[in-house]
């Protein structure tokens, strides 16, 4: 229940729109019209933010620039990112879809080594939010 209070987590999208669905089911996209216009501002309006979840090769090219490698070699060097951003904290991660099982059973460092982290991470902000 606390990670979904908006009072201490904020869920921000790259796009503020739904951008349809692909020839395959999923979803497209974001707009690119959407992050410039909106997501500086937003972001701007959370001062407190002590750890940000770029999620997806979308959040992370926002997030950390362009990455060579794709977004496995950046989830890879989560450590880098992480230990290289100041507050807020930094961690890339896959993003959570069905599609993705395939590279998590290829990948299977991220659940050995990025998830418990991830969850001392999150634990982390939520105490210091709550403390």
């Amino acid at each position: 229940a606390a990670f979904y209070d908006p009072a201490r987590v904020a869920i921000l999208p790259m796009g503020a729109c739904f951008p349809g669905l692909d020839a395959k089911g999923g979803d497209r996209p974001p707009r690119r019209e959407c992050a410039p216009t909106w997501r500086a501002d937003l972001l701007a309006g959370l001062p407190q933010l002590d750890l940000i979840l770029v999620i997806g090769q979308y959040a992370q090219a926002w997030h950390l620039g362009p990455r060579p490698g794709g977004l496995t070699e950046t989830v890879a060097r989560w450590r880098t990112i992480r230990d290289a951003s100041a507050r807020p904290r930094v961690l890339p991660l896959p993003h959570p879809s069905w599609r993705n099982n395939g590279w998590l059973r290829t990948n299977p460092w991220f659940e050995a080594e990025l998830l418990p982290v991830l969850r001392a991470e999150v634990a982390r902000a939520m105490q210091a939010e709550a403390g």
